[in-house]
């Protein structure tokens, strides 16, 4: 099957210039563009409004080595850990030796972290897959929120940085040399800049987000459709590592019938104390490894499909009655609300929870300045793979890793901003879309045959499923058609790595080779050829060319 290699779209009605594009408003992007508004002007793109990213959703917090018994060593031997066996190490070292400085960043630049006594006036807590109290947090259980908060205001109040809001990314400009010279937009009804357009820029920085949304229940934002990996693919850029989907263990589960944006049931809270338990009031993880109910996501997450599985039933119950009512609201108002608002009183009653999608830990490959394999186009955040997660990533990593690898991105660009360069014609290939109608079948045939539990199977049968929701038809270009054929894009890319990689590991869990397999401690890096094949291919470094 041959995948597009630019979307079908009307020609720009507009142009605009700029020094540096960055498309996305999390904690990556906003951190990206006041980076990158050193080296010039920006123009910071986001889908909706700008605060409405991922960001504002993570509930426990942000990891680094801040306490007195803590140290970036420990945080290094924990990540790597966590990534059994493919994280990039000098990719881990940046994140834990720069990671304490851009936390105390923030901070100045106006994030208040709950206080407390563990460490400069800080509270600290502790989460899956961490030896330490190394957690900062934020309104008890809103760190997300507060950090979104603090980025959009120093954002707003930048004059070097202008603010699209409502636009969507339709395909990158490329010059005649192949590199990245800017973005076709598609803005909705904000006056001189309606419909299609063109932005030509010296970079663009992808800082889209996540892909949650090509499985039916994630804790992703309906905006998480895997636009950055997509439309990288379709520039010419490898991506990796996309077959390792980190599955969060706890989520409210809120019935059988529920899909889409499923609310959160932070780590954090076993990390004060709750546990998982059956319907019986059974321990979950009781002898299942050394850490118990904060191991590793990828190994609660297993242990809770197979129980399930097991006893016949669709989720478990996280017991959080031992924490005490008072430390509870004082910790976690947000998710007590939402469990009372689903009817569900933590205070009184065991958690209804299960598995769902929730982070990526591939993505655009990039080095370790931020810079894609397509000269121009950068990469940050959960779009981008840095390595640092490997097969899985360690709670609490993503924001710190946006925060570090924005600012090597800044930095680089400061260094050395490429030259600008004309737009040339777009090349031939497919520019198929998919109907709008298509994108729940895509989920649907995702979360059945590539979610948690895969095998050749399933996995084939996913293939040959999404190869049948192809339309063949005339589909007018309009917004959701772009992202139903970006999630079917990323979500075939997905499969195919899948697929080839027979053992289990990390986020990614093979039914059919349950072990983990160290002749398999490769990574698989995917590329759109420009007759829109995609080419999946083993390295045993990331990269190695």
């Amino acid at each position: 099957m041959t995948l597009p290699v630019r979307l079908s779209a009307p020609p720009p009605g507009w142009t605009i210039d700029t020094d540096v594009v960055v498309v996305g408003s999390g904690v990556a992007g906003l951190s990206a563009a006041l980076r990158a508004r050193r080296a010039g002007r920006v123009l910071l793109v986001t889908k909706q409004q700008l605060d409405d990213g991922s960001t504002r959703w993570a509930q426990g917090g942000i990891a680094a080595a801040l306490g007195a018994d803590d140290n970036p060593e420990l945080h290094r031997i924990d990540t790597l850990t966590a990534g059994v066996g493919l994280c990039d190490e000098a990719a881990v070292d940046v994140l834990v030796e720069e990671g304490a400085h851009r936390v105390r960043e923030l901070i100045e630049l106006g994030a208040a972290f709950d206080a407390g006594e563990d460490v400069d006036g800080l509270a600290l807590t502790r989460e899956g897959g961490h030896s330490r109290r190394r957690i900062v947090h934020a309104g008890g259980d809103a760190t997300g929120a507060e950090v979104q908060r603090a980025l959009v205001a120093a954002v707003r109040n930048d004059s070097n940085i202008e603010v699209q809001e409502h636009a969507l990314v339709v395909d990158l400009l490329r010059a005649a040399d192949g590199s990245v010279c800017g973005v076709t937009l598609h803005v909705l009804g904000t006056g001189t800049r309606d419909g299609v357009g063109a932005v030509r820029a010296r970079a663009v920085v992808l800082a889209t987000g996540g892909l949650g949304q090509v499985f039916s229940s994630t804790t992703n934002p309906s905006v998480s459709t895997g636009d950055g990996v997509a439309v990288a693919l379709r520039a010419g850029a490898e991506v990796a590592d996309l077959e390792f989907v980190q599955f969060h263990p706890t989520v409210l589960w809120l019935g059988p019938d529920s899909t889409g944006h499923q609310p959160l049931i932070s780590e954090a809270m076993r990390g004060e104390g709750a546990r998982l338990i059956d319907a019986d009031g059974r321990y979950v993880m009781e002898g299942q490894h050394p850490l118990g109910d904060l191991a590793p996501r990828d190994v609660v997450a297993k242990r809770m499909s197979r129980l399930m599985a097991e006893q016949g039933v669709d989720h478990l119950f996280l017991d959080a009655r031992g924490i005490g009512e008072e430390e509870l609201l004082h910790r976690f108002p947000t998710i007590v609300a939402r469990c009372r608002e689903a009817g569900i009183d933590p205070v009184t009653q065991p958690i209804p929870v299960a598995p769902a999608a929730h982070y990526a830990s591939g993505g655009v490959l990039t080095d370790l300045d931020g810079r894609s394999t397509v000269r121009g186009l950068y990469a940050c955040g959960e779009t981008a793979c840095t390595g640092v997660h490997g097969a899985n990533r360690l709670a609490s990593n993503s924001l710190l890793e946006g925060l570090v690898f924005a600012a090597r991105i800044g930095k680089s660009l400061l260094a050395e901003l490429p030259s600008r360069q004309e737009p040339a014609p777009p090349v031939d290939g497919p520019t198929w879309l998919l109907d709008p109608s298509a994108r729940t079948d895509v989920q649907r045939v995702m979360s059945e045959g590539a979610g948690v539990l895969r095998s050749e199977t399933s996995l084939q049968a996913t293939a040959k499923a999404l190869d049948a929701v192809r339309h063949d038809g005339v589909v007018d270009p309009a917004p959701d058609a772009w992202q139903t054929t970006d999630l079917h894009t990323v979500a075939t890319a997905l499969v195919a790595a899948a697929c080839l990689r027979t053992e289990t590991r990390g986020g990614h869990w093979r039914e059919d080779f349950p072990e983990t397999d160290e002749a398999w401690r490769t990574h698989l890096v995917s590329r759109l050829e420009p007759d829109g094949t995609l080419v999946t291919e083993r390295r045993t470094h990331l990269r190695d060319a």
